[in-house]
C-alpha cells in the first residue's frame, strides 16, 4: 500500500493535501511535510472558514501562509490526501465536496478509530502520531528526508505526545526522533516555538477556564465550560483552549477531564482525557472518536444540556 500511495503521488497532476477542522501540530506538520515532499503541485487545505486561521503557535512553518482556506480553495485537484483526519465527517463543507470529486483519496493516519474512509488508506492505529505513520512510509520507500521534512515531522511528533510524555510513545517512537534530530533540526528552538511563546491572552484566558473548573465524584471528574461570551470577553481564540484539559488532568485525584465549548445555539464541542479510561468508548456515543486517553466529540445540543448528556455517559465509565 505504501508504495501505491508514492505511485500515486507521483502520478497526480494536483494534489490537495487536506488537514482535519481545529488543526494542530501533528495534521499541519504532516501537511507541510508531504507538500515540502511533493513540491509546486501540491496545496494545503486548512479546513478553518473565514476569519479564522491556523494556530499561530504553528506560524513558523514552512508553506502555511500561502494555504488554502475553505473559503478560498476550488475544486482543481484529481488527487487529495487526509492526514490525520479520524473519519470523513471531519472534512467539511466544500472540501468534502472536492474530496467526493477526486479521482484519487488518500487517508494517512494514526487514529485507532479510523475505518477507512478513502479509496487509498495506510491508518497505523496507536502510534504516536501522524508524523511518526508518515516518517515510517518516507523509511519505507526510501524517500529522501530533507531538513524542512525532518523539521515539520518533529512538529508533528512532538506536539502529539504532548513532549514525549503520553502513553503512545514507544522506543521507536524516541528512535525516530533521534533520527530526525540527526539531521540536524533544531529540538530546543521548537520546543520553545510549540509551548513557550503563549499569548498574555492565551494564558489569561486559560486561568479562567481552570480557575472555574467543577470537581465532581470525589475529584474524580473536573470539567469546565466555555461560552462565546467568555471568549468574546478574553478576546480568545480556538486555538486558546488547547492544553486546558490537560491542566485539569493533572490533578492528582482526576481520572477524566472534559472541556466542553459552545460552538452554536445547538452545538457543544467536547474534548476529553484520561488518566487510565479509555474516552473513545465515551466519545463514539456522540459520534466522536480519537485515542484511549484523548478523544472529542460534539454533541448537538446548548452548553447546558451537554454536559448533563455527558456526565450521564461518564458514570458508566466510573
Amino acid at each position: 500500500m505504501i508504495k501505491k500511495i508514492f505511485d500515486l503521488i507521483e502520478s497526480a497532476k494536483k494534489v490537495l493535501i487536506i488537514t482535519h477542522v481545529n488543526p494542530d501540530g501533528d495534521t499541519l506538520g504532516c501537511a507541510c511535510a508531504l507538500k515540502s515532499y511533493i513540491g509546486n503541485k501540491a496545496d494545503i487545505l486548512v479546513q478553518v472558514s473565514k476569519g479564522k486561521s491556523y494556530p499561530e503557535t504553528y506560524s513558523f512553518m514552512p508553506y502555511l501562509n500561502e494555504a488554502k482556506t475553505l473559503d478560498n480553495v476550488q475544486d482543481i485537484y484529481d488527487t487529495v490526501i487526509c492526514v490525520d483526519v479520524a473519519s470523513v465527517d471531519r472534512v467539511v463543507e466544500n472540501a468534502r465536496v472536492i474530496f467526493d470529486n477526486a479521482k484519487v483519496t488518500i487517508n494517512i493516519d494514526h487514529h485507532k478509530t479510523n475505518k477507512g474512509f478513502a479509496q487509498f488508506n495506510h491508518v497505523l492505529g496507536g502510534l504516536s502520531s501522524a508524523g511518526e505513520v508518515l516518517y515510517e512510509m518516507f523509511e519505507n520507500q526510501n524517500k529522501e528526508i530533507t531538513l524542512e521534512i525532518a523539521n515539520c515531522l518533529y512538529v508533528s511528533i512532538l506536539t502529539d505526545t504532548g513532549c514525549f510524555k503520553y502513553e503512545t510513545v514507544s522506543p521507536r517512537t524516541l528512535e525516530i526522533a533521534s533520527c530526525l534530530a540527526k539531521k540536524g533540526i533544531d529540538t530546543a528552538s521548537i520546543a520553545r516555538k510549540c509551548y513557550d511563546l503563549k499569548s498574555k491572552a492565551m494564558v489569561m484566558f486559560q486561568a479562567y477556564c481552570v480557575s472555574n473548573a467543577k470537581l465532581i465524584y470525589d475529584d474524580k471528574i473536573a470539567y469546565t465550560l466555555i461560552s462565546n461570551k467568555d471568549m468574546e470577553k478574553f478576546g480568545a481564540k480556538d486555538e486558546h483552549t488547547e492544553g486546558i484539559c490537560e491542566v485539569l488532568r493533572s490533578m492528582k485525584l482526576v481520572e477524566f477531564a472534559f472541556v466542553l465549548k459552545e460552538t452554536g445555539a445547538n452545538s457543544t464541542k467536547v474534548s476529553m482525557r484520561s488518566k487510565e479510561k479509555d474516552v473513545t468508548l465515551i466519545a463514539k456515543k456522540f459520534g466522536g472518536g480519537g485515542h484511549t486517553r484523548a478523544a472529542g466529540c460534539t454533541i448537538r445540543k446548548p452548553l447546558n444540556e451537554a454536559i448533563v448528556c455527558l456526565l450521564e455517559e461518564v458514570k458508566k465509565h466510573i
